[in-house]
């Protein structure tokens, strides 16, 4: 495969409003309190959430994808994620900017002389541009673009995606159920003749990693349903539809508790933490997304997609919905693609 020096462009519109904020801390009354500030555009917390969605297809695909919170990479001993996005001693192989719908840099830096830059809004056009540094090989740009059609079809970006929906008018506009990170892809695609089977062979020949609690985060047991109109929220004191798939308790104030007779499977979606990080809902547009417990055999994966459809037929019914699997999602990523030299 060739390496490649041009830059590319992918145009964008939100949906929804991107969360790249953060969270400071300030004292109050001489008590420290943590302050959520949304209202920003932090350019890394963009560029984080690409990454992680890059080791999701990699891991998807075959590939070996390092911890990221507890990396053994380092130098020229990484693996196929660390080379593009870069870890210690190893540069990032491009420059990554945030554009408005005018092809001007956005700005976002946080100190008294600069202006920060605002936070990507629902509506709004802007584009990532990355130009590389270094000389980038066909199959890393190939799986650069199939993972930020990944996002913006099937996925999120940017921070506060586990907030929860309601269906609870006086509730609406509450942070906590609000929408964030959800986008299209404005740009065609950027086909250059890399196949998934290009990619499985080039991925087979990296650094093998045993990836531990971070194997669900993979593509092999993802899932989503995401052209039907249908999400997961509370309804009402009494009724969750969330808190439902998961099994935990349903009325509000028993929430976080999960229902009696609970499985391990069930345990595992749910998390030990208040978010759940293991199925993200959103209202407006409607999409469903998540993940099944890695383990076992092929045959065992598809029982756990079947349990977790079962799950969702609790809450939505059994019709007028189609549920994908990350296999049939790579399969459309890369639709068109096959065949081609």
């Amino acid at each position: 495969m060739a390496l490649t020096k041009g830059e590319r462009t992918y145009r964008l519109q939100a949906l929804t409003d991107l969360w790249t904020g953060s969270v400071t801390l300030e004292e109050k009354n001489g008590h420290i309190k943590e302050k959520t500030e949304p209202d920003r555009l932090i350019t890394t917390g963009l560029l984080g959430s690409i990454r992680w969605w890059f080791e999701v297809l990699v891991r998807g695909l075959g590939g070996s994808a390092c911890d990221p919170t507890d990396t053994k990479c380092e130098d020229r001993n990484h693996c196929v994620v660390c080379e593009l996005f870069g870890c210690t001693g190893w540069a990032r192989k491009f420059r990554f900017e945030v554009l408005d719908k005018n092809g001007n840099i956005r700005e976002a830096r946080n100190n008294a002389e600069t202006k920060i830059s605002p936070q990507i809004k629902k509506d709004e056009e802007f584009s990532f541009r990355f130009t590389p540094l270094r000389p980038i090989r066909d199959e890393e740009w190939a799986l650069l673009d199939a993972t930020l059609r990944l996002i913006a079809e099937y996925g999120a970006i940017g921070g506060k995606t586990v907030f929860k929906p309601t269906d609870e008018s006086s509730r609406a506009g509450k942070l906590h159920h609000k929408d964030y990170g959800l986008v299209q892809m404005v740009t065609s695609r950027q086909f250059d003749g890399t196949s998934r089977g290009d990619l499985e062979t080039y991925l087979s020949k990296w650094r093998k990693f045993n990836h531990g609690e971070f194997a669900w985060a993979s593509l092999q047991h993802f899932w989503c349903v995401n052209k039907n109109k249908k999400h997961l929220a509370r309804e009402d004191n009494n009724k969750s539809t969330f808190n439902q798939v998961p099994g935990r308790q349903e009325a509000k104030n028993q929430e976080q508790q999960l229902a009696t007779g609970t499985d391990g499977i069930a345990r595992w979606i749910a998390d030990s933490q208040q978010e759940c990080k293991k199925v993200f809902s959103f209202k407006n547009p409607a999409r469903t997304f998540g993940f099944v417990k890695p383990g076992g055999t092929a045959a065992d994966t598809k029982k756990k997609f079947e349990e977790m459809k079962k799950r969702l037929d609790s809450a939505w019914g059994q019709y007028g919905w189609d549920f994908l699997t990350g296999d049939e999602i790579i399969d459309q990523l890369f639709a068109g693609k096959e065949g081609r030299s």
